[in-house]
């Protein structure tokens, strides 16, 4: 994957990355991102901030990740930009950074009839360097580390990986043969059943053991069901590579997996053992949103979080909604679930996430991960403004207004954001629960990423600010 983007550079050009069977192009939803030469994290620039050392400057990353090169007329202080304003005529479209306080300006000027517009820059990743972008946003490793540290570390865990996926091929001996299972492989008490290519030599009485080896079938019916329409998934080999690495993840996390995460990662790292890891620190993000039992879903936390900011930024909405009897939003539960993989085209919910790791980044997130929990306790951290110029946009906002909470994520504001720009139609149209989900139905293949970003940038923004005005 050498080949770099044209200054003509589209959709079309990007898409030759990760090609969609000719006979289900018009099945899936279009992509709507369209890489800018000069402007996507390219992979020159992703090697020219590591130092000689091998040390990761991340800032530098998120900045071009998040919103790319600031055009050549930069207006950096307010004064200049206040002065430079006047200069222009009517309209002017000005450029500014995302933490700007653009509707302040836009008040200013109204008088003037002086249209200012909030440009968001949000380029993405070259996909030829993406899955080594995304090892470092999902805390795979720590930016301060050496080039040295780094092998040491990939070699230590493909190790790891190596135990694992041995003593699961031991019980079931499909597990690495490039092949995998679609049926049953012992019945509901532990006895064998005969499938072709797989043994299972006695009768399995292990708990832990008997409720892993009847959920391989389903994570395989899974796995034929996942992102079916690329052609990277017509060869059975890749298939199975994805199948291997969710059926050793299920055998260490027998709670939690989820297909549509993992897909891309064995898609971006040729290395099993390399993809397995980069999904392990992706699920512990995620990790709750699939933990379920009788008494409550795993998303529950994030849904009541939705709550309370539809209720802060659109009190009719929210009202409307609870007089559906939906005020639980549980009609959201999908888009949070698998971070809106069913809503946007393949190469979209690539885009849309690399852009939610980054801005969501943490500096910390590498040793909250090493660590134990004392360790975490005992090494409190300091905020500094130093240390806040390393968080990412949207958490590094949290950060300052007291919002850490994890479960402020930046998913929350997308589904808000998608909510908003329906509210009049589900104000009007919505007379119950079905409306909703129908109206929401809608959106899917009609979503722009980089649009969702921005207003959900926009709404993190009036939420923070009408709770801090709160008693």
């Amino acid at each position: 994957m050498a080949k770099m983007f044209g200054k003509k550079a589209g959709t079309e050009e990007l898409e030759t990355f990760y090609p969609i069977k000719p006979d289900c192009v018009a099945d899936v939803p279009k992509t709507r991102f369209k890489p800018r030469a000069g402007k996507t994290l390219s992979g020159r620039r992703w090697h020219a901030a590591f130092s000689e050392e091998g040390r990761l400057d991340m800032a530098k990353v998120l900045r071009r990740i998040q919103r790319g090169l600031q055009p050549t007329q930069i207006i950096k202080e307010w004064e200049f930009k206040l002065t430079t304003l006047r200069l222009f005529p009517n309209p002017i479209h000005v450029i500014m950074p995302l933490h700007s306080d653009f509707e302040v300006v836009n008040q200013l000027y109204n008088h003037n009839n002086t249209d200012i517009s909030l440009c968001l820059f949000t380029v993405g990743i070259h996909p030829s360097i993406k899955g080594l972008v995304w090892e470092f946003l999902l805390g795979c490793y720590d930016p301060n580390s050496t080039f040295d540290d780094r092998n040491e570390l990939r070699q230590q865990r493909r190790e790891r990986y190596g135990i694992w996926k041995t003593e699961c091929q031991n019980m079931v001996s499909v597990i690495g043969t490039g092949d995998f299972i679609t049926t049953p492989i012992i019945t509901d008490d532990g006895q064998p059943i005969e499938v072709e290519g797989c043994r299972v030599t006695s009768a399995v009485s292990d708990k832990k053991v008997a409720q892993w080896m009847l959920s391989l079938h389903q994570i395989g019916l899974d796995v034929v069901r996942t992102d079916r329409t690329l052609v990277f998934y017509e060869d059975k080999a890749n298939q199975a590579k994805l199948w291997d690495v969710l059926a050793i993840y299920s055998w260490l996390d027998d709670d939690i997996g989820m297909n549509d995460i993992c897909s891309p990662m064995i898609i971006l790292l040729e290395n099993d053992a390399d993809a397995f890891w980069c999904f392990e620190r992706a699920m512990r993000r995620l990790r709750e949103n699939f933990r379920c039992n009788t008494t409550s879903i795993g998303v529950q936390s994030q849904l009541c979080t939705l709550s309370q900011v539809i209720r802060t930024v659109d009190p009719q909405l929210h009202k409307h909604l609870e007089d559906l009897d939906g005020g639980e939003y549980l009609f959201a539960f999908r888009m949070l679930m698998v971070l809106f993989r069913r809503e946007f085209s393949f190469i979209d919910a690539l885009y849309l996430w690399e852009v939610m790791w980054a801005m969501e980044y943490n500096p910390n997130i590498f040793w909250s991960y090493e660590q134990t929990d004392e360790d975490q306790d005992s090494n409190s951290e300091r905020l500094d403004q130093k240390m806040l110029k390393q968080y990412g946009k949207f958490q590094r906002r949290n950060m300052e207004k007291g919002h850490g909470d994890k479960n402020n994520a930046l998913a929350v504001f997308l589904v808000a954001g998608v909510l908003e720009n329906k509210n009049k139609q589900i104000l009007k149209e919505a007379k119950g629960l079905d409306d909703v989900v129908s109206i929401l139905g809608d959106v899917t293949g009609h979503l722009d990423a980089k649009k969702a970003c921005k207003d959900a940038l926009k709404l993190q923004d009036k939420y923070l600010k009408k709770q801090t005005k709160r008693p």
